[in-house]
């Protein structure tokens, strides 16, 4: 029976031949979750590109030693660079977006501030709640393969994000908006905003479209915040990205 060989993130910078004890959670998840012992073997990734073969060569109740291997030069990165920059959404929608935009390729997200965000956050817990989006990211690259992980910014206001965000195509997502991704030279970054469940006000997207972004809809329907981020994502992804059909 085929069984998965584990793939850990980890913060050390690792290099081929190398003892690394790994954190604490990967070192609970690798004994008490998986049951791993001495001598089986995982895979290990810094997020600098590639990733490492390893086996565990030591572990009590706290601890997991691994030594590294062969450097591999793996890579399922997407030859096209997406910002997301969402409104803050309730409960756990915020968790299941970053996790599947992060699989589906996205390089960077930054939660936004917008006039309809019913979610207000700051100090000590937007602090936490950052960490806690950061934790699932790499959770999602573990999981998908990527040995890159996105980046999860701090929480921006909309007029900070406008215009500090730098890409060669952007787009502002709305139901009102009149137009589709016209076709074009492929771009190879784009930053993608959407709204929150009250969508964007219209002084917000009229903001957006004065500072470069293009209106865009995806389709007749209205969908639900957590639902448009990852439509658009793989659109985006299958007419300029890497999940075309070729």
């Amino acid at each position: 029976m085929y069984k998965r060989q584990a793939r850990i993130y980890t913060t050390h910078k690792l290099h081929s031949n190398t003892v690394v004890v790994l954190e604490p959670e990967p070192s609970r998840h690798l004994a008490r979750v998986l049951r791993l012992g001495v001598g089986d073997s995982l895979t290990l990734f810094d997020g600098r590109g590639g990733e490492y073969l390893s086996s565990i060569t030591a572990l009590d109740k706290k601890n997991v030693q691994v030594l590294t291997g062969t450097h591999l030069q793996h890579e399922c990165e997407s030859p096209l660079q997406i910002h997301l920059g969402i409104a803050l959404s309730r409960g756990e929608r915020m968790d299941w977006i970053v996790q599947k935009a992060t699989e589906l390729g996205i390089n960077s997200l930054t939660p936004l501030s917008t006039k309809h965000t019913g979610v207000k956050l700051a100090g000590d817990r937007a602090d936490k709640k950052i960490h806690h989006w950061q934790q699932i990211a790499i959770s999602a690259c573990e999981q998908c393969g990527r040995n890159r992980t996105p980046a999860i910014h701090p929480l921006e206001t909309l007029d900070d994000w406008l215009a500090s965000t730098v890409a060669e195509c952007k787009f502002v997502l709305h139901h009102r908006a009149d137009a589709y991704a016209a076709q074009r030279e492929p771009p190879t970054s784009i930053a993608l905003l959407i709204g929150p469940e009250g969508g964007l006000d219209e002084s917000e997207i009229a903001a957006a479209e004065q500072a470069g972004y293009s209106s865009l809809k995806l389709g007749p329907r209205v969908l639900r915040t957590e639902t448009a981020p990852l439509a658009a994502i793989a659109i985006l992804q299958g007419r300029w990205g890497d999940m075309g059909p070729g």
